[in-house]
């Protein structure tokens, strides 16, 4: 780690590092140092050069603007406790994400993944330990679906991220001796593996995602060669998937089923996100400026679903981002939401770092697919995952 002027730009770090390898381990040890490092910089002084880094950064703007609309949608809900519950959560986009941006240090990148990917091959051990019988199953685990400190739905995001991040360095990054690179592959390799042996389907199609990607940015100068050969490697684990994973084999077929069911019973995984996306849609159309408000999605979604689905559970959220936005705050809403995600990717592209250049166009387009089929910003793991690692790549410390 590099030499600081003052012991509180170390503590930064240290608390940074802290947080990067605790995302994939546990709630609380993450958050609080977060919460440390929020708390420092805003009773630390020096605030007229901190505002102005946050200024000089267009996704600082754009995230706190996002925030703020979230604030202005109080104005017109009338469940303000759940209204400000769903300010709480966008809190990040105020707080957390324009103040790391003026924190992380490009000198300490390889502190701050090297975290992360030690906490999630601790994660997948684990997973492994429980799938082969090893140890019993604890938290969130059972045999069949090995995940025990967090829930399927966000483990496999955050293994399909790793997986693009050892994938980067094994591709994209500089050139590595013997041991590192094989060390690599069999990461890659067992972690590949483990995306099978549990069950987060959003997580298996951003693993899929992760192989176009980058393949892509590997061959960038040979697209149709890029297109061969990640078709292949997709095909491929496909095929061995379907037929050496009963956990992946029997999702598949489920959500088959479910599809094919969908007129004749639509209580199921993929025919409630069906039914929660139609009926979203509608509250969307009653106020397709502005939204129903903040906090008025639950009580204005059972009436909808009363009267198009009774047969269907109600929901707080219709695991969808844009649905979620849209009938929450309209189209001002959706067009600030995907404004951030517009700076993203004009500062990757405008940069000359190459892990700016790759895994800042990565970071918009993993989450971009994913949301689709939940709100993952809105959960702790996936929610912070965003968070951290574009405080990261956008920082203005990073690009200089």
């Amino acid at each position: 780690m590099v030499n600081y002027q003052s012991s509180i730009d170390r503590i930064y770090q240290y608390l940074l590092i802290t947080a990067f390898f605790f995302l994939p381990l546990a709630v609380a040890p993450n958050n609080i140092a977060i919460y440390l490092i929020i708390i420092l910089w805003l009773v630390s002084g020096n605030y007229k050069e901190k505002l102005g880094h946050i200024i000089g950064n267009k996704l600082a703007l754009a995230s706190m603007v996002f925030f703020f609309i979230h604030c202005i949608g109080l104005l017109w809900t009338e469940n303000i406790s759940w209204g400000l519950e769903i300010t709480r959560k966008m809190l990040p986009f105020f707080l957390v994400l324009p103040i790391l941006l003026t924190l992380t240090r490009k000198e300490n990148v390889n502190f701050y993944v090297g975290a992360f990917l030690l906490a999630i091959s601790i994660s997948e051990l684990l997973s492994y330990l429980i799938w082969f019988d090893i140890i019993d199953a604890f938290k969130y685990a059972t045999w069949d679906n090995p995940t025990p400190l967090m829930s399927h739905i966000s483990y496999n995001p955050l293994l399909a991220f790793a997986i693009y991040l050892v994938g980067f360095k094994l591709f994209l990054g500089k050139s590595l001796k013997p041991f590192l690179r094989g060390l690599y592959v069999f990461f890659i390799t067992t972690m590949s593996i483990n995306m099978f042996i549990t069950g987060g389907r959003a997580g298996q199609v951003m693993f899929f995602a992760v192989i176009v990607i980058l393949m892509f940015q590997y061959f960038k100068h040979a697209k149709i060669k890029a297109l061969i050969i990640s078709s292949t490697l997709i095909l491929a684990i496909s095929f061995a998937a379907f037929n050496y994973s009963p956990l992946f084999k029997n999702r598949v077929m489920l959500g088959v089923e479910d599809i094919r069911n969908f007129d004749g019973n639509s209580n199921t995984s993929i025919g409630q996100r069906v039914t929660f996306t139609i009926n979203s849609y509608q509250l969307f159309m009653s106020n397709p400026i502005l939204g129903i408000g903040t906090g008025d999605f639950p009580d204005e979604y059972k009436k909808v679903n009363e009267l198009n689905s009774p047969n269907v559970i109600n929901t707080v959220q219709p695991h969808n981002m844009y649905m979620l936005i849209l009938s929450q705050l309209g189209l001002v809403g959706l067009a600030s939401f995907l404004t951030i995600f517009y700076f993203q990717f004009t500062l990757a592209l405008n940069s000359r770092k190459v892990l700016v250049q790759n895994l800042g166009v990565a970071i918009p387009l993993l989450f971009l697919l994913i949301m689709w089929s939940d709100s993952y910003l809105l959960g702790h793991y996936t929610g912070n995952l965003y968070i951290l690692f574009s405080s990261l790549i956008y920082s203005n410390n990073f690009n200089d």
